[in-house]
């Protein structure tokens, strides 16, 4: 029985029922009824199937740090062979005499056999000293935290995506209550118009009017109401979550507070550079990969084992004797045809590969950390203009309907005005969303998705 193939198939199932069992804890069912923008990142970093995906890499690699480490363990493995065998007797190479100095056999050699063996044996090698094969473990276990780095960057992505998901699912609900009180004004305007035309002091061309600013009124709505539903489809799909499964936002736009201050650019980039998870993910990259040429170096240096090879043989099995042969081995690779000096240089090269993505990344992660905070500030001033704006056609509305109520004029201004109060309140949510999409950037940026309340 091959002891190593026991204990990897061991291993192995261990494996299986660990990344079942956590994948089990992972689909465990939560409650969505009050769910915040953070809930939404943090549950996509849990359930999101990339995050599965970076999981089983992630125990890929371990079972690859099991392999490895394997080398320095025992190797038992056991056979029985029974065979027939025959021999020339010439390729022995000398000739058996005998007492009369006459040779046994023919010199020109002979057959002798068929001869029947029955052989049980089994082999034990153990390594005492191999560097390179130490190397080589150190080597697979920095490529775990690697893939671990990685799978912390794919689930910080996720939790992105998801949040950007949320916002559009949060600008849609605010369109929705947007298109709701216009629609709500617009039926106002329409009962307004029919009393002054049945009071004799209005005109039908203004009741027209008013009937078919409601109807267009309607119709955003139910535009309104299509982009909402489809956002929760899309958030759902970006946590990872059934699609029929309920969902109700927590946070809103309109108690959205944006006279927070934000971070100072220089705290946010050195908090780039330190908890970003694709940064992380690349320097602990570069570690493997140092470690791989490091562990190819290794290679040049000797390696000693220990080699035991113990058994019986016979023709059969009613007397078969003991034999065995032990010894310590001492190897070391001279020349190899160049093919290690070939994955040297291939291994710096990915080195080279890593190092230079990594700086890259840092100066791509110091531009998103810039322009989010550039974004933030222009949103806040853009959230105030749009709420000075909203605030004239609130008041510009509600002068138009005086005037109409009045009988002073038709209903032209305050359709006018109502429409004006209709995109007033659609450029207020696209600042809020805009507000809240540049703090979901800022927190990528940072790597504090999942941080977010």
């Amino acid at each position: 029985m091959n002891l190593r193939l026991f204990v990897a198939g061991t291993c192995a199932s261990l494996l299986f029922v660990s990344l079942n069992s956590s994948r089990a804890h992972a689909q465990t069912p939560v409650d969505f009824t009050s769910l915040s923008l953070g809930d939404a990142a943090r549950i996509a970093a849990k359930r999101n199937t990339q995050v599965e995906v970076a999981d089983a890499r992630v125990a890929q690699a371990r079972s690859r740090v099991v392999q490895r480490r394997g080398a320095f363990l025992p190797e038992v493995n056991a056979g029985i062979q029974q065979a027939s065998r025959t021999i020339n007797t010439a390729t022995f190479g000398f000739s058996f005499r005998g007492a009369n100095g006459q040779p046994l056999l023919r010199p020109d050699g002979e057959i002798i056999g068929p001869v029947p063996t029955l052989d049980l044996r089994y082999r034990v090698s153990q390594p005492i000293v191999d560097l390179a094969a130490v190397a080589r473990w150190r080597s697979a276990q920095s490529s775990t935290r690697a893939f671990e780095a990685e799978a912390v960057a794919q689930a910080e992505g996720v939790a992105a995506i998801a949040a950007v998901a949320y916002v559009r699912a949060e600008r849609a609900q605010a369109q929705v209550s947007a298109r709701i009180a216009d629609s709500t004004l617009a039926a106002e305007l329409v009962q307004i118009a029919r009393d002054q035309l049945d009071a004799g002091v209005g005109v039908a061309l203004d009741v027209t009017r008013a009937r078919s600013q409601l109807a267009a009124a309607r119709a955003s709505l139910i535009g309104a109401r299509n982009e909402r539903d489809r956002s929760l489809l899309e958030l759902k799909r970006a946590m990872g979550v059934p699609f029929d499964t309920p969902v109700a936002l927590d946070d809103s736009l309109a108690l959205l507070r944006v006279d927070i201050d934000a971070q100072g650019e220089t705290v946010a980039l050195k908090q780039a550079f330190l908890d970003r998870a694709d940064v992380r993910a690349l320097l602990a990259q570069e570690d493997a990969q140092r470690r791989a040429v490091s562990a190819v170096k290794w290679e040049r240096t000797p390696q000693l084992g220990l080699v035991v090879d113990h058994g019986v043989i016979g023709k059969n099995a009613d007397r078969l004797l003991p034999t065995y042969s032990w010894g310590v081995q001492l190897s070391v690779g001279l020349f190899d045809g160049f093919r290690r000096a070939g994955r040297l240089e291939e291994q710096q090269a990915l080195l080279n590969e890593v190092d230079a993505r990594l700086r890259d990344l840092r100066d791509q992660s110091a531009l998103e950390v810039r322009s989010a905070l550039l974004d933030l500030s222009s949103a806040r001033e853009q959230v105030g203009a749009a709420t000075e704006r909203l605030q004239f056609a609130e008041q510009e509305l509600s002068q138009a309907q005086e005037r109409f109520r009045a009988g002073v004029s038709g209903n032209a201004d305050v359709i006018a005005a109502l429409m004006s109060l209709n995109q007033g309140r659609t450029l207020r949510n696209d600042a809020l969303a805009a507000f809240e999409n540049a703090r979901v950037s800022l927190a990528r940026a940072t790597g504090t998705v999942r941080k977010l309340p």
